[in-house]
């Protein structure tokens, strides 16, 4: 991809995004009221089959290389008492999954799916958003771009999460740029008053301070959002350019969703989200972008844990679709 501006690529790619398989999808229909299951008798178990015909092409769907993509990145911001918990954090996070002992670890083994967690230059927070940008165009594009080469090697079905210290105070602060609102209306309350009350003031200084500018959804995300949310931007454009399925989890994902669609608001008609989000911001956003999770198991953990769980809902739908089918054939 090359043009004048880094962003002038990813605009370019939002205007002219392919749509699904209608075919496939009325095929699936068919094979499902053919089977002994009409008027939608399996509930959303056939919805979701459904949409994995729609993405995939392929009537029955098959789910045979999933693949749950983390995206890690450190935020500046955590400088002003955001978060509880120590920036060092995030790199241990990383740390713990490599060595197979993080919560997404058991549920890709339960559910036989691949995982890469993607260290995003933990050394190297990015710029503080209460008061400079978090990246430049250049880095931000950059990083879009790794998103989506993270899918390269083939896969059929994308699960997307995310771990950063602080990533949910940068959250709100793209859910209020792009939804509107203040700091009070997207951080969730904390137990610790004086925490909520800091998560609350840093976004409210990053919305004053680049003002304007966050109308445009690209320039929101280079300048409240961090490395993991354009990382997880890409990937989502990238899996839409390749017609693969995805499931968000977490709520850097949601919030890159939430850049894509104010771009294009058919941006993410590829997408499911795994699960409700258990604060009422990100279930705020979830609402309305129209995404109605698969799962609802009060889940407050990132690191992909729901998209890996909805994952396994995703391959048995796809396997009650195909044994369906082959019955028919019978």
């Amino acid at each position: 991809m090359t043009s004048a501006l880094p962003f002038d690529d990813f605009r370019a790619l939002l205007a002219t995004l392919p749509d699904p398989d209608e075919t496939a999808a009325a095929r699936m229909r068919t094979l499902f009221a053919e089977a002994g299951a009409p008027n939608r008798s399996l509930g959303r178990v056939e919805d979701i089959a459904v949409w994995l015909a729609a993405w995939s092409g392929r009537a029955p769907p098959a789910v045979n290389r999933p693949l749950v993509a983390v995206f890690a990145g450190n935020h500046g911001v955590v400088r002003h008492g955001i978060s509880a918990q120590p920036m060092e954090a995030t790199a241990e996070a990383v740390e713990l999954c490599a060595a197979g002992g993080a919560a997404v670890n058991q549920a890709c083994i339960a559910s036989d799916l691949g995982l890469k967690v993607f260290d995003l230059a933990l050394h190297l927070p990015t710029g503080d958003i209460s008061q400079e940008a978090a990246l430049d165009e250049r880095g931000c594009a950059a990083t879009m771009a790794f998103g989506m080469e993270a899918l390269a090697g083939g896969t059929d079905l994308v699960c997307l999460g995310d771990l950063g210290v602080g990533n949910e105070t940068v959250a709100a602060a793209l859910f209020a740029a792009l939804f509107g609102g203040s700091g009070a209306d997207w951080v969730e309350p904390d137990s610790d008053a004086g925490l909520t009350e800091r998560r609350v003031r840093a976004v409210d200084a990053a919305l004053a301070f680049h003002g304007a500018h966050l109308k445009d959804p690209l320039e929101a995300l280079r300048r409240v959002g961090g490395r993991e949310f354009a990382a997880l931007a890409g990937a989502i454009l990238a899996a839409r350019m390749e017609k693969i399925p995805v499931l968000l989890g977490g709520h850097a994902a949601l919030a890159a969703a939430v850049v894509l669609h104010a771009a294009n608001p058919f941006a993410l008609d590829h997408c499911r989200l795994a699960s409700l989000p258990d604060r009422t911001g990100p279930a705020r956003a979830a609402a309305r972008l129209g995404l109605m999770p698969l799962l609802d198991l009060s889940i407050d953990h990132h690191g992909g844990l729901d998209a890996a769980l909805a994952a396994g809902l995703a391959k048995a739908a796809a396997l009650v679709g195909s044994g369906m089918a082959a019955a028919v054939k019978r």
